[in-house]
C-alpha cells in the first residue's frame, strides 16, 4: 500500500522547514525566528504543516550521548508519523540521528534534498547542511509528516 494519499507534500514540509532557518537555538523551545532546538524545528513544521501537536512533550535532556533501554524520540514520532527506512528517506523526510554509538536517537533534522537537511544546532541555530557521510551515518530512524 502507498502511503503518498496520507503524507504531507514534501516541497510545503521542506519550505515550511527553510522559513525557520536563522532562528537562534534556544534549547527546548519551538519559536519561528526567536528559538527552538532541533526538536522545537520539528514541532514547529509540525504545527504548520499538520496542525496543532497531538501531545505535550515533557522535559528532555540535552545529552547526545544518553544511554537507556527505549527510543523515547523514535517512540514519540510513531505515535504520529509514518515510519520509513533510512534509506527510503527522501527530500521532507524527517530524521533522528543517534549522535555517539550506543546512544539513543536525540538529535532531528529534516531532509531538503538527497544530500542536504535542515537542523537547529547549538551555537549555529537553525541551518541547511550537506548530509555527508558521518551525519548519514548517524541515521537512526526516518519519518514522514502525514497530511492535515
Amino acid at each position: 500500500m502507498s502511503l503518498l494519499p496520507y503524507i504531507a507534500d514534501p516541497d510545503l514540509v521542506i519550505a515550511t522547514a527553510c522559513g525557520w532557518l536563522g532562528t537562534p537555538y534556544h534549547n527546548q523551545a519551538s519559536l519561528r525566528g526567536v528559538g527552538c532546538d532541533c526538536l522545537g524545528l520539528a514541532r514547529g513544521v509540525w504545527r504548520e504543516v499538520v496542525g496543532d501537536e497531538p501531545f505535550p512533550i515533557p522535559p528532555y535532556s540535552r545529552d547526545w550521548g544518553e544511554t537507556g533501554p527505549r527510543e523515547v524520540l523514535a517512540e514519540g514520532a510513531r505515535r504520529m508519523m509514518p515510519e520509513i527506512a533510512p534509506d527510503e528517506a527522501g527530500p521532507g523526510a524527517l530524521l533522528l540521528f543517534r549522535m555517539a554509538p550506543r546512544a539513543i536517537a536525540k538529535h532531528v533534522g529534516i531532509l531538503t534534498a538527497p544530500d542536504r537537511f535542515i537542523h537547529s544546532y547549538e551555537r549555529l541555530g537553525v541551518v541547511e547542511e550537506i548530509l555527508t557521510p558521518i551525519w548519514r551515518r548517524r541515521i537512526a530512524f526516518a519519518f514522514l509528516f502525514p497530511k492535515r
